[in-house]
């Protein structure tokens, strides 16, 4: 796992030295040398204006000969690769197979990448490996820049074209220290980020700076560079792909068969993602899916592994007791931390720098925490992301089709009416109906809703009218969630459908990966094998949820691992008592940044809607945590990013 920058210049502007050249790309590198503390290196072409850096955390093969930028065999290609190729040994049996006259220096999945692009092609090499990763490769011999990311945008990668220069980098930061790199807030994403806490691929909080899409390659010639245009995408997998394909040939049989079937999948996804040159372990909440992670990495290990959970002295959001009483059973080596509002407010101060754009999960606060907890120990943590999205997880999937169901034969324009006049209570302002309150803001939400798809956006926006909020919103932002991923799955697949390819990327893996490579920690998530989630693609929707018990194949699984007891018991997730907090011991930084001079004055968000729920959550009658959090975020970021953002009234818009 590490980082790399770079650029390419247009024709006309290569008018600088390699030297030079050098020296600008590592400066982007510099930005986010968190990434890889162990070594650093840059290649530049002047005479194609093509600058490549990179910083490494070294994993696999802890040599010279897994330095990067690393050149393919015949030196034809140069790449900087972000990641890790689980089956790079079979990766190589097959270069081997076919060119039995293959030298490596090393044994780095780095090198064996480089190799595969040779023998292939880029795109039939990315089909064949099986891993996280993001990939800037110079084709020296065509003068084409191709950039790919992972199957489902484990690892990041942004770009944009600046000033007739293309930028790239694992991070925005990286792009933002190259002197062409213009940083105009762009009001359509941050009204996506109002609505749902972060900004969706592909756009990215600047105007003309995107986010790859996951699964995808694009590449850039000297004309694309100097016409300012991107030329377009090639997919070498999809999630929607994978669910059509795997519509064809579903599975067939018995609950036995499947449990057996998934359990022999994950094994091996656990026992590849296991191998490291560096001390291992892996994060344990107590829930399913690291349990299961961590008990079938235990069952292939010979010695206890090393476990690492969060727990918070508010009862009703700890689970750490849980996680302990999992690692008891399985007798890893377990170590848990205690958060309390000082270790939050400790870290919020960090945060823009952490997330490097707005990112408002307030969970980002203990998976911080988690992975400070963790690096002290390994360099690498295996997780359960994924679980929820890819087995049917989340209980508002079960939550979503009862309502609808409810409320589908009601005519919209009955059921309009009908919310507005719901939408009133939500004016209670007691402590005691607060409850009720939020209840008939969602409800009313859901009931003005013209199909599934759009309740179901409404369920997972945190302002389901950013237009009310943003000043100068053209629109209410794209997102996945704004048109139905697939109309031909029962409603359950086409929730989970949209999270695997929105929420998913976009919030839990940006979490996880800007979490744990601010402290050099590598985190990787075996249920997010392309190979498990096309089986779980495969089964029947009651294999995933029975009579009400969700990610049902999965606890079958576990069961055989774990006690039931230790496991059946509501699900709690990843959530910090953010409300509770704002009214407590964060108001004071809460109201320094909710200050309405400093709003007004950005000119970016209504200060007095916002002054308005603020004041509704001190009270106690509604919990607005989280449009606040929202809110907040942008605004804490802003205070670190006012020497680069273009500011309505003060300079250049």
């Amino acid at each position: 796992m590490c980082g790399f920058a770079g650029f390419m210049m247009g024709e006309s502007d290569r008018d600088i030295g390699g030297a030079e050249l050098a020296r600008a790309a590592d400066r982007m590198a510099d930005r986010i040398s968190h990434r890889g503390p162990d070594d650093a290196g840059v290649w530049s072409d002047a005479a194609h204006g093509v600058a490549l850096s990179f910083r490494r955390l070294a994993i696999l093969d802890l040599t010279d000969a897994g330095h990067q930028p690393m050149a393919s065999p015949t030196g034809n290609f140069v790449i900087v690769f972000n990641g890790e190729i689980y089956n790079h040994k079979d990766v190589l049996k097959d270069l081997r197979s076919r060119n039995r006259q293959l030298s490596l220096r090393g044994h780095s999945d780095t090198e064996i990448l480089a190799a595969g692009f040779e023998e292939w092609g880029i795109v039939e090499t990315l089909r064949r490996c099986v891993g996280m990763f993001a990939v800037a490769v110079w084709d020296q011999r065509s003068r084409r820049l191709h950039l790919a990311r992972d199957r489902f945008g484990e690892k990041p990668l942004y770009f944009g074209i600046s000033k007739k220069t293309l930028l790239f980098g694992s991070e925005l930061s990286a792009l933002t220290s190259h002197p062409a790199f213009v940083p105009n807030i762009d009001r359509d994403a941050l009204g996506a980020f109002m609505r749902f806490g972060y900004v969706p691929v592909p756009q990215t909080i600047y105007k003309n700076i995107w986010k790859l899409q996951p699964g995808a390659m694009i590449s850039f010639s000297a004309d694309h560079v100097l016409a300012g245009r991107v030329p377009e995408l090639t997919k070498f997998w999809s999630v929607e792909d994978a669910y059509q394909q795997s519509t064809m040939s579903p599975f067939l049989g018995t609950d036995a068969d499947a449990a057996a079937s998934l359990e022999n999948i994950l094994r091996r996804t656990v026992r590849e993602q296991s191998v490291a040159d560096v001390p291992l372990g892996a994060f344990l909440s107590g829930g399913i899916d690291s349990s299961l992670v961590v008990a079938l990495m235990q069952a292939e290990s010979s010695r206890p592994v090393k476990t690492f959970s969060i727990g918070f002295h508010e009862s009703k959001y700890n689970e750490a007791h849980f996680a302990k009483a999992v690692a008891g059973h399985l007798r890893t080596d377990h170590t848990e931390l205690y958060v309390t509002a000082a270790d939050a407010l400790a870290v919020i101060p960090s945060l823009p720098d952490v997330y490097d754009e707005p990112f408002a999960d307030s969970s980002q606060i203990p998976t911080l925490l988690v992975s400070k907890l963790a690096r002290s120990h390994v360099t690498v943590s295996l997780s359960g992301d994924g679980g929820d999205e890819i087995f049917g997880g989340y209980e508002r999937y079960q939550l979503m089709q009862r309502v609808w169901r409810a409320t589908s034969m009601i005519p919209s324009s009955l059921r309009i009416p009908i919310g507005r006049q719901i939408a009133s209570l939500s004016a209670i302002r007691s402590a005691k109906s607060g409850s009720l309150a939020n209840k008939a803001n969602w409800a009313s939400r859901f009931l003005a809703a013209k199909s599934f798809d759009g309740a179901y956006r409404a369920m997972i926006s945190s302002w389901n009218d950013p237009e009310s909020v943003v000043l100068g919103l053209s629109r209410q932002g794209s997102h996945p969630a704004s048109e139905p991923v697939s109309r031909a799955g029962s409603l359950l697949r086409r929730m989970m459908l949209t999270d695997t390819v929105a929420y998913l990327p976009d919030d839990i893996l940006v979490k996880v990966d800007r979490a744990t490579m601010h402290v050099g920690l590598e985190s990787r998530s075996p249920l997010l094998d392309h190979r498990v989630i096309e089986f779980a693609m495969s089964l029947p929707d009651r294999m995933l949820v029975r009579n009400g018990v969700t990610k049902w194949i999965m606890r079958d699984v576990l069961y055989r691992h774990v006690p039931r007891s230790l496991i059946d018991r509501p699900k709690k997730g990843f959530a910090v008592p953010i409300a509770e907090w704002l009214r407590g011991p964060l108001r004071a930084w809460a109201e320094h940044l909710l200050d309405h001079k400093s709003i007004s004055g950005a000119g970016y968000l209504d200060a007095q809607v916002i002054q308005k729920i603020w004041q509704e959550h001190l009270v106690g009658g509604c919990n607005r945590a989280p449009q606040l959090w929202n809110v907040l975020m942008f605004q804490s970021w802003m205070e670190r990013a006012t020497e680069l953002v273009q500011v309505p009234g003060r300079n250049a818009a």
